[in-house]
C-alpha cells in the first residue's frame, strides 16, 4: 500500500529539488491518511475474522458492510478536508513558494486514491479474514507495475507527449489503484462461496455500524498516536549536531521495513485467533496465543541478525558520508540491533489482545509508555540535558521495554479471563 508512494518518489527524483521536496510533503500527508485508512481495514478484518469462524454468512455481510460504510464515510471526510483546507495545510506545512503549486497539483488528483483505498482495504480484509490471501496479493502484483509504467510516462512524457510532472505521478497511482479495485470487485463477485447481500433492517445496522465502530476506532487512533510520536521524535533528534541526525534518518527506513515482517505475522495472528473466536474453538486458545508469540519472537531475532549484517556493511551501502557521521552509526548501532526484539515482543501482543477486544487497553499502554513517559524523557536528554545520540536514540527501545511487562500481564490476564461469554459478546453482528 506504501509502496505506490515510493514508486511516485523514486521517479520524481530525476525532475529537480523543487519536484522531489514538494513530493515528499504531498506524499506525507497522503500516507498518514492511507496508514489511518488501513488500521480502520485492520479492526474491520478482526471483525470478519471472527464472522467467518462462526460460519455465519448474515454475520459476515453485516460485518463488511459496517467496515465498508465507516472507512468509506472517514474517507470522504479526509477529502472533503483536503478539497477545503488544501491551501491552508499546505501553507502550514512549507513556507516556500515554489513548492506550493508543485504539492497542489499533486493532491488535486491524488486526493481522490483515499476513496478506492478504502474500498479495497476492506475488501482486502474480508479475502484476508476467509484464508484467500493470495487473491489480494495478486491485486498489488496487477497494481505496482502498472503504477509504475504510467507514472513515468505520465511523469516524463513520450513521443509528443512531454509528461506532466508531478502531477503525472498521481495519475498514474490514481488509475492503477483503480485497476485493482476493479480487479478485485471482479473477484467479490465470482467467488461462489461469498453471498454478501444487504438483508439488515435500518435500525439493526445502525446498531451494528456503531458496535463496530467502537471496537475499531482505538486501532484507528493508536495508529494516528504511534505516528505522531514518530514524528516527534524525528523532530527531537532533528536538534542533534548534524551527523547525528543524517545518521538516525539513514537508519529508519531500514528499521521500518525490517519490522514489516514481524507486524505481517502479528496480523496473521490476530485472524487466527479471531476465527477461532468466531468457532467458539477456545480450548486451544492459550497454545495458540503462545504459538504466535513465539514465532513472532523468532522472526523479530531473524530482523535483529539483519540488522547485525547491515551495521557491517552501511559504509559501503551509503559510501562517501562524514566520518562523523560513520562513528554516529556505529554508536547507535548496539539499539537499532536490539530494537526489533522487543518491539516485535510487543507488536504480537497487541494484535492479540485486539483480537480479544482489548482494543481499548492496547491504546492505553501505547499512550503511556510513548506520550507520558518516552517522548518526555527523550525531549529532557536532547534539551535540557543536551544529551549524546546514544541516550537519545535509546529511548526508542526503552518505550518497549517500557511496555513489554504491561503487554504480557494484560495478555495473560486477558486469555485468563477469556470464555464462551466473553465470545459471544464479540459476536454482536
Amino acid at each position: 500500500m506504501q509502496s505506490m508512494l515510493m514508486i511516485d518518489t523514486l521517479l520524481v527524483s530525476p525532475l529537480g529539488e523543487i519536484p522531489l521536496a514538494a513530493m515528499g510533503i504531498a506524499t506525507t500527508i497522503v500516507a498518514f491518511i492511507l496508514g489511518i485508512q488501513m488500521a480502520l481495514a485492520n479492526g474491520t478484518q478482526l471483525v470478519l475474522s471472527r464472522a467467518v469462524g462462526s460460519g455465519v454468512n448474515s454475520s459476515l455481510s453485516k460485518a463488511f458492510w459496517a467496515g465498508m460504510s465507516i472507512n468509506f464515510v472517514v474517507a470522504s471526510l479526509f477529502w472533503l478536508l483536503l478539497t477545503v483546507f488544501e491551501y491552508p495545510l499546505i501553507e502550514m506545512l512549507t513556507d516556500e513558494p515554489s513548492l506550493h503549486a508543485e504539492i497542489s497539483r499533486y493532491l488535486l488528483v491524488s486526493k481522490y486514491l483515499v476513496l478506492f483505498t478504502a474500498i479495497t482495504q476492506v475488501i482486502i480484509a474480508l479475502f484476508n479474514g476467509m484464508g484467500k490471501t493470495k487473491i489480494p496479493f495478486k491485486g498489488y502484483l496487477i497494481e505496482l507495475p502498472i503504477n509504475a509504467v504510467l507514472s513515468y510516462v505520465l511523469i516524463h512524457g513520450i513521443s509528443n507527449f512531454e509528461g506532466l510532472g508531478v502531477q503525472g505521478a498521481a495519475w498514474g497511482s490514481l488509475i492503477a489503484i483503480l485497476i485493482r479495485c476493479v480487479y478485485l470487485s471482479l473477484c467479490l463477485n465470482v467467488d461462489a462461496s461469498l453471498r454478501l447481500k444487504f438483508t439488515a433492517t435500518r435500525n439493526d445496522f445502525v446498531a451494528n455500524i456503531r458496535h463496530h465502530f467502537i471496537e475499531i476506532f482505538p486501532v484507528a487512533a493508536n495508529v494516528t498516536m504511534l505516528s505522531i510520536g514518530a514524528t516527534i521524535y524525528q523532530l527531537l533528534y532533528s536538534q542533534l549536531n548534524i551527523n547525528a541526525y543524517v545518521a538516525i534518518t539513514l537508519v529508519m527506513p531500514w528499521i521500518r521495513a525490517g519490522t514489516q515482517f514481524i507486524t505481517a505475522w502479528a496480523h496473521s495472528s490476530a485472524i487466527t485467533i479471531s476465527q477461532a473466536i468466531g468457532s467458539r474453538k477456545l480450548d486451544d486458545l492459550t497454545k495458540n496465543v503462545d504459538t504466535s508469540i513465539d514465532i513472532a519472537v523468532w522472526i523479530s531475532i531473524a530482523s535483529a541478525l539483519f540488522f547485525a549484517a547491515l551495521s557491517v556493511v552501511i559504509a559501503k551501502v551509503y559510501p562517501d558520508l562524514d566520518a562523523s557521521t560513520y562513528h554516529a552509526l556505529a554508536i547507535i548501532a548496539p539499539l537499532y540491533i536490539f530494537l526489533p526484539i522487543v518491539r516485535g515482543y510487543n507488536t504480537v501482543h497487541g494484535h492479540v489482545l485486539r483480537a480479544l477486544g482489548k482494543t481499548t487497553e492496547v491504546f492505553k499502554v501505547n499512550f503511556t509508555g510513548q506520550w507520558i513517559i518516552s517522548i518526555p524523557l527523550c525531549a529532557l536528554i536532547i534539551l535540557v540535558f543536551d544529551g549524546s545520540i546514544f541516550w537519545a536514540f535509546a529511548i526508542q527501545p526503552f518505550e518497549e521495554v517500557v511496555k513489554a511487562l504491561p503487554f504480557r500481564r494484560l495478555a495473560r490476564k486477558s486469555l485468563k479471563e477469556f470464555d464462551s461469554q466473553k465470545a459471544e459478546k464479540l459476536m454482536y453482528n
